[in-house]
């Protein structure tokens, strides 16, 4: 089966006034779409391969593979993780568990808005539950695959590309990142952390 565009989990202008209608618009509808058909067009070329035998272009698709399958993972979770109904505080295991790791939720989300504002060029900023370190760990993540680690599992995550704010923030990253915190959907947050501690 082919991969699709998933739906919103809320109108266009939910999020008003921190996220904007136009840019939510184009954002899901344009470049989450092209990260869509991306994926599946590696998918195809890499079943092509296969069924050929010639790996000459293995390590293009390979490469545009995990560039439009993490960017279509990242961008559907992106969509979960906001709410026209977000904000506040995580309560709970997670708060307990953002106490321990961080010191405190506004140590928490400094460092994790620093990382958002700081991300080089294109990316994205995540917080992780790091399965092997049995902690929560920030990330930064370069184009939609760059500077990962490997046993983690994504919870909570912000879009810096600047399609993803450039309408309404201009080159104003920072002022995007800290309206952001306004519509995180700490329910989503949260059920993902207990999923992750499983």
């Amino acid at each position: 089966m082919p991969y699709t565009l998933p739906d919103l989990p809320y109108a266009y202008d939910a999020l008003e006034p921190h996220y904007d209608q136009e840019t939510v618009r184009i954002h899901h509808d344009m470049h989450h779409k092209a990260y869509v058909d991306g994926l599946n067009n590696a998918e195809a070329k890499l079943a092509e391969a296969r069924e050929k035998g010639d790996f000459g272009l293995i390590k293009h698709w390979e490469r545009e593979y995990a560039f439009h399958g993490a960017g279509h993972i990242l961008h559907t979770m992106f969509w979960q993780n906001m709410s026209p109904n977000g904000g506040g505080e995580p309560t709970g295991s997670l708060a307990d568990q953002i106490n321990k790791d961080f010191g405190s939720y506004d140590a928490f989300k400094k460092q994790f808005s620093a990382a958002a504002v700081a991300v080089e060029g294109s990316g994205w900023t995540v917080l992780c539950w790091n399965k092997l370190f049995n902690k929560l760990v920030i990330l930064q993540v370069e184009k939609h695959q760059n500077l990962t680690q490997w046993e983690v599992c994504p919870l909570l995550i912000v879009d810096v590309w600047e399609h993803a704010y450039y309408l309404k923030y201009q080159n104003k990253r920072a002022g995007f990142v800290e309206a952001w915190w306004n519509i995180v959907n700490w329910e989503d947050v949260n059920s993902r952390f207990q999923a992750a501690m499983k």
